[in-house]
């Protein structure tokens, strides 16, 4: 047998095969993670915002519509106005729109009729939510005058306390309680001092008012001192004509009495500043007007008026 063929001889040499491996890089694939997670993010604070807003618009009976809307055993496929996310309800004054005969379904547009063009869902929102905002200012001043008026009567009340409380405590006044009237009026709070049948707050035909009288004027002054509101004054005689009527009448003097209350009360401690008016009515309001010359129809009154006007009845 021959011997192999050494590497001297000339024969072929070995084939040596090298190989190469490439290493990839895992960091590459993680470098926009971070924006999907701020997305997701973003996207639950919209809508976490939309609902502090429809929290805030919306009463409780329309949020129980939207819950039962939303509950798996009242989905409803219905286009009437209950079976709405809102129930029949809208984004509005409670009360509103609740009709049969005028559905709102927020979720999905109603169809519109012939020769009318279809609104897409987005503009009937955006004016529902105009709606609503326009709504809610409303209640929130109507909220505001209901509370300034009920502060208002508790302050008249206090008054009316305070007043025939101070009365009571001046035993020269005493026969002076049956002369003073007070009640509460859609103006405000009216003081009226009339004369009796055996007292008079002024002279026959003058306006030069009588001591007691005087003393009254200056305990209502204390009572309606430390309010605010203005006053009105005015000055009613009863139906008996004056002889010397072409000169100076019942106009003249019931004037002439409201005037004389004016300046009793600043004397008293009012502000001049508050009153607002003061006129005479002579005999045109009686108090009786079935008895035109009883002496109760001869009186001065004096008007708290109100800062804060009722607000219109709710429907």
């Amino acid at each position: 047998m021959a011997p192999p063929p050494s590497q001297s001889s000339g024969g072929q040499q070995p084939v040596v095969i090298i190989k190469r491996k490439k290493k990839s890089r895992h960091d590459a694939h993680h470098g926009g993670a971070w924006k999907v997670a701020y997305a997701d993010f973003v996207t639950a604070m919209m809508a976490f915002f939309l609902l502090l807003w429809l929290l805030n618009v919306t009463t409780s009976e329309q949020r129980q519509g939207i819950a039962d809307y939303f509950s798996p055993a009242s989905v409803s496929r219905s286009t009437s106005g209950s079976g709405g996310v809102l129930g029949g309800l809208t984004i509005t004054v409670p009360g509103a729109m609740i009709s049969p005969g005028s559905p709102l379904n927020v979720a999905q547009p109603t169809p519109s009729r012939a020769g009318e063009s279809d609104r897409e869902p987005d503009q009937n929102s955006e004016e529902l939510y105009d709606r609503a905002g326009m709504s809610a200012r409303q209640i929130e001043e109507r909220a505001l005058r209901e509370e300034m008026a009920r502060r208002e009567q508790k302050q008249f009340e206090e008054a009316e306390k305070t007043l025939r409380k101070a009365i009571e405590g001046v035993p020269e006044l005493s026969q002076l309680a049956d002369s003073l009237m007070i009640e509460q009026t859609p103006e405000g709070l009216r003081i009226q001092i009339v004369d009796q049948a055996n007292y008079s707050m002024f002279p026959l035909g003058s306006a030069q008012m009588y001591t007691p009288t005087r003393q009254l004027l200056g305990l209502v002054a204390q009572a309606v001192g430390r309010l605010p509101n203005r006053l009105s004054i005015s000055g009613h005689t009863d139906g008996t004509r004056f002889a010397r009527g072409d000169v100076y009448g019942n106009w003249e003097l019931s004037t002439d009495r409201a005037n004389a209350s004016r300046r009793a009360l600043i004397a008293g401690g009012i502000d001049e500043s508050r009153i607002e008016t003061v006129v005479g009515r002579a005999d045109r309001e009686h108090l009786f007007q079935d008895d035109p010359q009883s002496p109760r129809n001869r009186r001065i009154s004096i008007v708290l008026l109100r800062d804060a006007k009722p607000p219109p009845p709710r429907r």
